[in-house]
């Protein structure tokens, strides 16, 4: 067994590797850029070797800074997580040439899945259903288009070196393949420094599932059961579950049959992943191969109570597969959902800064958070913007959903926006509780893009009560302080009128142990709770059920969050809230005429002149953030003033690229 891993990564995954690595009583060596010297994985790590600049072309993505750093460590392996340097080949050969294990599969597989249009011919040899599509490389978008029309659309343009949902886009008609391409093209060199584009028939209603494999080096060949990876935005993973609710046994057994095929193919040893594509159906297609662990790894673990991480270093280290295919048994269900610095109501913006406040919720049997920042810690620009993935597990996917509310609920963070509302919403859409996804799930529940969750039923119940406990606590506990004027007398009338954001509510409130009885349009909401005034969590029951909810106190009120609902709630006598509802709302400022920067990033191309009558819909300028390009488009017909931008340029939220007449 190994004595010393290095892992070439960073964030929760270089925590992820360092927790398996130190239960089996092997060392760690963490790697860091400039702005990652105070890192987590930093920290966990028994040593650390600084690298080079935050950029991670310069750093995590530079191979001879990575052999540098395994040489003056000592180290006798290196993991590489996933992303950066996880599927190179020549980093696993360089490696190699040095004597050090490389704990991943071979480099033979590495290359014949690296390249998406390789792997997709060797699938079709090894009798694995494919999908539809032309695989040679595009050569500009001319052939783009002839080709799109030759498959018929729509069609996926798909980066063949690409991953983690960029150089992707679907092109319906021939302006989005065009648009497409170039887009397609761009991310794929700025992410993998490969230009190759090709083109394959888009699955309509489709499932993304994938089969989990693990190869040793004696033929031994398992998988473990799937995950259900449908709920996506832009093509990059949202929330993962395991097993699917959609397959049958046959279809999984079927599946999992493909993919050991596969991997037997290709002489392939580690942990890996087939994906596939599923129709409604249940006819499947392979996609590709991730020759590395994936994400969304922990919901198998739960499922299935396997260390994917510990599976790998064994394997490497030359041991053979304790388990057969008979021992693999699912008990229960998992989901996981990933916690990103990104504003879903501003389009899902990128978001910088520091994390102010990070409080996960309490890890136990049925919750896992696997996370690589803790409280002060930075989301910069120069990586992705995970913030942690949070993993629940129940007996069954009721249970499993259910235990996801909860954490999500309880999840407290500040200093950055985050998508917490929008997996809450997601995690209580009826249509995701039905199990009724598909990849276009978000596109198609969404259209217009995020708002938080409705304010109805158990959801606004709560927030009613909640915000009438913590008013009225409040008011108590300001009574009683020291130093009162002598006619201060605090209110506590049973009449009041609470207001979600100005939408007003007329009550009445009577005091019980342990809570309030809140009556409103005759019908009684019932809250206990031990909650204290300065407590950012609301814990407690509403009408019977166990409520969780944020709460961050603003001078008129508190503002609520819960279920992907949020809300600012104020408590107010009937004659007070008859006043504030006179008092005038101050306009915000015309935008209208300008074109802003709806996030940090980079411009990469405006598509306009000064002088340029524009048409809504049209594409003005491109901007890079985070990996991923982001086509602004215009929202009006009009004409551009002047350009107070250029292709180069790095631009702060809300910085003017353009202006109009």
């Amino acid at each position: 067994m190994f004595s010393k891993i290095l892992i070439a990564n960073r964030g929760e995954i270089a925590c992820r590797v360092i927790r398996s690595a130190r239960a089996m009583g092997i060392a760690t060596v963490a790697v860091y850029s400039e702005v990652d010297a105070n890192a987590l994985h930093v920290e966990e790590a028994d040593e650390a070797i600084a690298i080079g600049p935050a950029p991670a072309a310069e750093s995590y993505l530079v191979i001879d800074r990575i052999l540098d750093a395994v040489k003056r460590s000592g180290a006798d392996a290196v993991h590489p997580g996933y992303g950066f340097l996880s599927e190179n080949a020549a980093f696993a050969m360089a490696l190699a040439d040095t004597g050090v294990t490389f704990i991943g599969p071979p480099v033979g597989a590495i290359e014949a899945m690296g390249d998406k249009i390789a792997s997709k011919k060797l699938a079709r040899a090894a009798g694995v259903n494919a999908v539809p599509g032309h695989l040679e490389v595009l050569t500009d978008a001319d052939e783009a288009v002839r080709v799109a029309a030759d498959l018929g659309y729509p069609v996926m343009l798909k980066a063949s070196a690409g991953g983690g949902g960029k150089g992707m886009r679907v092109a319906y008609n021939e302006a989005e393949t065009r648009e497409g391409f170039t887009s397609a093209v761009n991310e794929a060199v700025s992410s993998f420094a490969d230009d190759r584009i090709f083109a394959e028939k888009f699955i309509e209603q489709p499932r993304h599932i994938e089969i989990q494999v693990l190869a040793d080096g004696a033929g031994n060949c398992i998988y473990l059961g799937e995950r259900e990876c449908s709920i996506q935005r832009r093509h990059q993973k949202v929330i993962e579950e395991a097993p699917s609710p959609f397959l049958d046994p046959s279809t999984r057994r079927a599946m999992g049959e493909q993919a050991m095929a596969l991997a037997r193919a290709v002489d392939y040893r580690s942990a890996g992943t087939v994906e596939f594509i599923v129709d409604k159906d249940q006819n499947f297609y392979f996609l590709e191969m991730n020759t590395r662990l994936q994400v969304e790894h922990p919901v198998t673990e739960m499922v299935y109570g396997v260390d994917l991480v510990e599976q790998m270093i064994r394997i490497a280290a030359g041991e053979t597969l304790s388990l057969r295919q008979d021992d693999i048994r699912a008990d229960g269900w998992a989901i996981e959902c990933r916690l990103y610095a990104e504003d879903p109501y501003r389009n899902f913006m990128p978001s910088i800064g520091r994390l102010t406040r990070c409080r996960p919720p309490a890890q136990t049997a049925a919750v896992r958070v696997d996370t690589g920042v803790i409280e002060g810690s930075e989301i910069t620009m120069y990586y992705d913007p995970m913030i942690a993935k949070l993993v629940t597990r129940g007996r069954d996917r009721a249970e499993a959903i259910a235990a996801m509310r909860e954490a999500l609920d309880g999840y407290y963070v500040r200093g950055i926006n985050h998508n917490m509302s929008f997996l809450s919403a997601l995690i209580n859409h009826p249509r995701f509780v039905e199990g009724r996804l598909t990849t276009a799930f978000i596109d198609e529940e969404y259209p217009d893009g995020f708002a938080g969750a409705p304010r109805q039923g158990q959801v606004l119940d709560a927030l009613l009560a909640a915000g009438v406990l913590m008013h009225r606590l409040t008011a108590r506990r300001e009574a009683s302080i020291s130093g009162q004027l002598a006619n201060y007398r605090p209110n506590f009338g049973a009449a009041w009128v609470v207001a979600l954001d100005g939408e007003q509510y007329p009550v009445t409130v009577d005091s019980v142990e342990d809570g309030f009885d809140v009556e409103m349009a005759g019908r009684l909401i019932a809250v206990r709770s031990y909650w204290q005034p300065g407590q950012r969590l609301f814990t407690g029951m509403v009408n019977g059920h166990h409520v969780t909810m944020q709460a961050d106190p603003e001078a008129s009120g508190f503002r609520l969050y819960h279920g992907g609902a949020e809300a600012l709630v104020t408590v107010r006598s009937p004659r007070a809230a008859e006043l504030a509802a006179l008092m005038p709302v101050k306009a915000p400022p015309d935008t209208s005429k300008y074109l802003l920067c709806p996030m940090p990033g980079l411009v990469v191309s405006l598509n306009v002149s000064a002088g340029d009558e524009i048409k809504t819909g049209q594409a003005l300028a491109v901007v890079e953030a985070m990996k991923m390009e982001n086509i602004l488009r215009a929202e009006r017909d009009g004409v551009v003033a002047a350009l107070k931008a250029a292709p180069g340029d790095s631009l702060a939220v809300d910085d003017v690229i353009l202006e109009f007449e």
